[in-house]
């Protein structure tokens, strides 16, 4: 599995916590992890988000 693959892996799983209604602390941590997993993706090269190649 590539880094976006595990990245957006755990982004489905934190935007689905959040629809469980948590409370407040939680809440903010998960915000705060979407916040850096939103950061990595951004950072990373777009030939990375390309996935594997054909060869």
């Amino acid at each position: 599995m590539s880094t976006v693959a595990k990245l957006l892996a755990r982004k489905q799983v934190l935007l689905e916590r959040l629809e469980g209604d948590p409370g407040p602390n939680e809440r903010e941590e998960i915000q705060a992890l979407l916040a850096q997993i939103e950061t990595a993706l951004n950072l990373l090269e777009p030939g990375d988000a390309a996935g594997p190649s054909d060869e």
